[in-house]
């Protein structure tokens, strides 16, 4: 089997892999190759993919168990494992900057990790850049790893029994209204602020726009420490802007990277990004986070 070429994209995440074709099916061999590169650079960009969705969902079950879109179903009950991002409807029409859909989108410009605010909250996110804009919607990346290693280890120590809850109510509802119905299927959860790699052991931390709150902490002391937290990940030397082009096929690691959308004008472009998630493992309260050597 041909190996990738592997060029990284930057000193703290990020690689672009070429010499493999995602659209037919992959063998353990290629998809164990994936899951090292995942763990390695924690933000894969595979160019000139051009994935269809029967492709994209098969890629995704190759890698795991495809999650739930949460929006239809705690908006209607029904399972469906794509979400669409930007502005462009099935039928190919284009949704204005005013739109209420336009709006509630404006959500994922806040630093954030995709469904921190499920029990079982995502391992990737896989997307497809079917229609881009001529200007803006990029997607900006930093890693909660390299971010965890900047910090000294007192502060390290510190943090690592601490419990965070993360709330999508909190954090979406800042843009726009999240319906009853929604918010009634995704209550609050605990999930752990320092998370650990289960193959290398790599430590991050584990926070973005819906991390509301440490448990057992006072709000306003909660929110000292997060916003600290997140102005120390998102430093901009930190930060990987992914410039989107048709057909390229992204796989990012939720468990330890925090991304946002830079926003566009939904009435000059067309976008249109189909996504598909694997979900994790477990909650992060039961995943395994080696001592510190320090400790």
């Amino acid at each position: 089997m041909t190996a990738f070429t592997i060029t990284p994209l930057h000193s703290e995440l990020g690689a672009s892999l070429t010499g493999v074709d995602l659209k037919g099916s992959l063998d353990a061999s290629r998809v164990a190759e994936i899951r090292d590169a995942i763990d390695a650079y924690s933000f894969l960009v595979f160019p000139d993919q051009h994935l269809q969705d029967d492709q994209q969902i098969a890629l995704t079950r190759a890698l795991g168990k495809p999650e739930a879109n949460h929006v239809t179903l705690g908006t209607s009950g029904q399972v469906d494992h794509f979400h669409t991002i930007g502005n462009v409807l099935e039928d190919g029409t284009k949704l204005g900057n005013a739109h209420q859909r336009t709006v509630f989108q404006t959500g994922n410009n806040l630093w954030h990790s995709d469904s921190s605010f499920r029990a079982v909250p995502t391992y990737v996110s896989i997307m497809s850049a079917h229609e881009v804009p001529a200007e803006g919607g990029e997607t900006e990346f930093v890693s909660g790893r390299a971010a965890y290693g900047r910090l000294p280890v007192e502060e390290q120590a510190r943090l690592d029994p601490l419990i965070c809850i993360h709330d999508y109510v909190f954090s979406r509802s800042k843009v726009a209204p999240v319906s009853e119905s929604h918010a009634a299927s995704l209550p609050p959860v605990r999930q752990r602020l320092v998370r650990a790699n289960p193959r290398t052991g790599a430590r991050n931390i584990y926070i973005g726009s819906h991390a509301k709150e440490i448990e057992g902490w006072r709000h306003d002391e909660s929110r000292v420490l997060l916003d600290a937290l997140l102005a120390e990940a998102t430093r901009p030397a930190s930060i990987y802007r992914h410039r989107w082009q048709a057909g390229d096929l992204v796989i990012w690691d939720n468990r330890c990277l925090l991304h946002r959308g830079t926003g566009y004008d939904a009435d000059a472009y067309r976008r249109r990004m189909r996504q598909t998630r694997v979900t994790g493992a477990c909650n992060t309260l039961a995943e395994a986070v080696p001592p510190l050597a320090a400790e």
